[in-house]
């Protein structure tokens, strides 16, 4: 039998993040994941900022926007009855990429295929176990931990793994949350793809590139999505099929190479270079953990892929899971802390799946309307109410656009900064341990000396570049968590106590 902390089941983004936050907080963990390797596909094209100010404390920024190059030129969205005809920009311009106003982070159009090879390798040199090839055959939770089963699906050798929590990121049509029989409440499967990769030279025929094109006769419902991919002359092809008349066997090799001509619209010669099939739905779990098991990405929520929205949740997801189970792992913390997950994660995804519906409608019908996603507030205006934080909550996810005034609940507003004449965005110093940020007139807070917090000055070695600490943070000490959240400033009420003890109080109702 083979102990370890986590077990993460799945090894897409949800599990591969999972993984790399824990194993970055000092957790070791093992993922198992019953693909052989990354797939060729390519998947949940685009990284927003949010993800990106959440990997660039940990020193990936620069390899998944180097990922994302190869796309640089794609932009907008265009529809058109084949490749050849006349196409109809539904947008052709693009939101800027760079928002640094309010994020050191930047929009990327990297896609699932490149980024995962960059998590798996930064997660195993943390120290993160990554078993590919291997299925997990059943996972039996109990008062103290989960015993798991798995499996390689080549030797056939079996390991019985146990673990004192497991991850559940096997997807939308994972297994584990039926078999903990979680309900999953929304519109269920609403369009089913065959997804493929082709390899044609199409340089005489795409002279400017599109984010995607939608394709159809116009005024009809579309049957085909077309992308292109960061391979040279790799193109991505979704077809629409219905379950009730076929299934992904009938897409023969010889037909997905004859659809990919008819999409293009000229007979040229066509490689057909992978193929999978999926299935676009709308649902959020009823509940994201069952006793000592959660619920990750794609098996806590779907949605349409507008925005990249599900792909950057399931990141986001990890992320605000990892050092909750990280302090409670390590005593710092009670059990209660790990409901704060769901508390969290869960309304934000309900709001993403009515909001992303809408977005799919408007995009996608016979006269397009104007997306009524903000794609900026949706990626940097989540706010959380959990007792997770000191203070009053807020009383929606979503406000009026992104805040910028440091509120417990809210992401720490964005300041830039200098350290050690090096420019630095403030969510760079989030990433492993609860910060107490303090301001110039705090310096009777930078002396208090708290077990578990680090803490950093603005006005000592921290320069603020552009004055905005008293606009965005107003107080002299804000408290953030890893995951860079506010959780308590210094002038919520806390009776006349000294710094110290007043901390240590705020902390101690975060964690408990």
């Amino acid at each position: 039998m083979k102990q370890t902390p986590v077990l993460i089941v799945g090894g897409g983004y949800a599990g591969l993040a999972s993984a790399l936050f824990l194993s970055h907080q000092g957790v070791p963990c093992l993922l198992v994941d019953r693909h052989p390797g990354v797939s060729l596909l390519g998947r949940a094209r685009g990284i927003n900022p949010r993800t990106l100010e959440i990997y660039r404390p940990l020193g990936l920024d620069e390899l998944v926007k180097e990922a994302g190059r190869p796309f640089d030129e794609d932009a907008g969205l265009a529809r058109c009855a084949t490749l050849t005809s006349e196409w109809q920009w539904l947008f052709d311009n693009d939101s800027p990429r760079a928002l640094p106003e309010l994020t050191a982070g930047e929009f990327g159009l990297a896609d699932q295929s490149a980024v995962e090879p960059i998590l798996i390798e930064a997660a195993r040199a943390r120290g993160a176990e990554l078993w590919f090839d291997t299925q997990c055959q059943s996972i039996e939770p109990d008062a103290d931990g989960v015993t798991a089963v798995v499996e390689n699906r080549t030797t056939g050798e079996r390991h019985t793994i146990r673990a004192q929590y497991v991850i559940g990121a096997d997807g939308y049509g994972g297994a584990i949350r039926e078999r903990l029989g979680i309900a999953r409440t929304g519109l269920g499967a609403v369009r089913h793809f065959v997804t493929f990769v082709i390899k044609a030279d199409l340089s005489e025929i795409i002279t400017k590139r599109a984010l995607f094109w939608i394709v159809g006769e116009p005024g009809v419902a579309p049957s085909a999505a077309f992308i292109s991919h960061a391979l040279r002359d790799h193109w991505g092809l979704s077809l629409i099929y219905d379950p009730d008349q076929e299934s992904p066997d009938d897409f023969t090799d010889e037909r997905c190479v004859a659809a990919a001509k008819a999409v293009i619209g000229r007979d040229l010669p066509v490689e057909l270079v992978s193929k999978a099939s999926w299935t676009e739905a709308v649902g959020v779990a009823d509940r994201y953990r069952s006793g000592r098991v959660f619920l990750v990405g794609d098996a806590a929520h779907v949605w349409p892929p507008a925005q990249g929205l599900g792909a950057n949740s399931a990141v986001q997801d990890a992320h605000n899971l990892a050092w909750k189970l990280a302090a409670v792992l390590a005593g710092r913390a009670s059990d209660a802390l790990l409901d704060t997950y769901e508390a969290e994660r869960r309304p934000v995804a309900l709001e993403l799946a009515d909001l992303t519906v809408r977005s799919q409608a408007a995009r996608f019908s016979s006269a397009p309307e104007e997306d009524p996603v903000d794609p900026v507030t949706c990626v940097l205006g989540q706010r959380y109410a959990s007792t997770a934080m000191a203070g009053t909550p807020p009383e929606s996810v979503f406000g009026d656009g992104v805040p910028q005034d440091a509120r417990p609940g809210t992401r720490a507003p964005h300041l830039w900064l200098s350290l050690d004449g090096r420019r630095i965005g403030v969510h760079d110093l989030f990433h492993d341990s609860f910060v107490l940020l303090c301001g110039p007139g705090g310096e009777k807070w930078a002396r208090a000396a708290v077990e578990g917090v680090r803490v950093h000055r603005v006005g000592a070695e921290l320069v603020d570049v552009e004055g905005h600490w008293d606009s965005r943070y107003g107080c002299d000490a804000v408290l953030v968590r890893p995951d860079g959240y506010v959780a308590w400033r210094s002038d919520d009420p806390a009776g006349e106590h000294d710094p110290a003890t007043r901390l240590a109080a705020a902390l101690h109702q975060i964690l408990h």
